[in-house]
């Protein structure tokens, strides 16, 4: 037996000393935590996990949706999508309008942060006009902006008449007409992507811009030195959050175009699910889509993450 000793105080012998008390479980932090998290698993489980699961076997079926009776395929429905040009040819239209809207707004919502970050008279007034369309529902700026295309009394028109340009005919032409919607979701998506980063130029730290300034640093050289690399997680955040909505953009393309011209020259691969469930009533097939779209998007955002955590 040991003992420890203090001048002016009693030696105590180490079997003597009290005992550690062992921290037990805090069942009230348990109880208030399951209350917290069960009922939003329990949506998660209802409203998302469960559809997923039912989309995906569904997508091995041939079904009529307005019939109770479902005849099993097996991988037909796959087979079929991958042999068809018009599902290489939507795919193509798919990732074009996507990577068009999510690059294009990002590094407009940059260059607009950028100059709305400074003092500037009015800039509240500016950076509201800005956000705006972002609240404002898609059905409501399709519809506004199939007058901002009209070939004959739209604004784009009479821009172009100023400058003796014909314009061109956004209904009637292929590619005219992605480029048509392409930008009407830029337009309405550009808020968001200005506000995240105007909010990140806001936080970042004024040190680093108050040394670059007495070096004399050239303002690009600061942006690419200094200002671009805080700002490497919201890039990669927005990339995540931008790419995610303009996969899943329906109700312009909806308004605007119904996929047209040409039956498919707008149509994306969420807008396909829509056209061969609902109107085409091959629930099956269009389940199959809706699974291959799943499956893009689940690398993407898996590869996007990864980023992420490495920022």
């Amino acid at each position: 037996m040991t003992t420890h000793s203090i001048p002016g105080i009693e030696p105590i012998a180490d079997d003597q000393a009290p005992p550690r008390r062992k921290r037990g479980v805090n069942w009230r932090h348990v109880g208030l935590a399951a209350l917290l998290v069960l009922p939003n698993m329990a949506l998660l489980l209802v409203f998302t996990y469960r559809p997923l699961l039912d989309n995906i076997r569904i997508s091995f079926y041939h079904w009529n949706i307005s019939s109770p009776r479902m005849r099993f395929v097996g991988l037909d429905n796959y087979v079929r999508y991958f042999s068809d040009p018009e599902s290489w040819q939507i795919m193509l239209q798919t990732f074009l309008f996507t990577g068009a809207t999510v690059v294009g707004s990002m590094v407009a919502g940059l260059g607009l942060a950028l100059v709305l970050d400074r003092n500037l008279r009015g800039r509240n007034f500016v950076r509201a006009v800005v956000f705006a369309p972002y609240v404002i529902a898609g059905a409501a700026i399709g519809v506004a902006f199939q007058f901002v295309f009209d070939p004959n009394f739209g604004l784009v028109q009479q821009l172009l008449a100023w400058i003796s340009v014909e314009s061109p005919n956004f209904y009637q032409h292929r590619w005219w007409a992605l480029f048509m919607v392409t930008f009407t979701y830029f337009w309405k998506n550009l808020g968001y992507t200005f506000v995240i980063y105007l909010a990140a130029l806001q936080g970042r730290r004024a040190d680093l811009d108050e040394a670059a300034e007495i070096d004399r640093t050239p303002p690009w050289r600061r942006f690419w030195r200094i200002t671009l690399p805080q700002l490497r997680g919201t890039t990669v955040f927005l990339s995540i959050t931008v790419l995610l909505n303009s996969l899943q953009v329906f109700d312009i393309i909806q308004v605007m175009t119904k996929g047209g011209p040409f039956e498919t020259a707008t149509t994306t691969m969420v807008y396909q699910v829509y056209q061969e469930t609902f109107v085409n009533s091959q629930a099956g097939y269009g389940a199959a889509v809706a699974t291959v779209m799943f499956m893009f998007v689940l690398i993407i955002t898996v590869i996007q993450a990864r980023l992420q955590k490495e920022s």
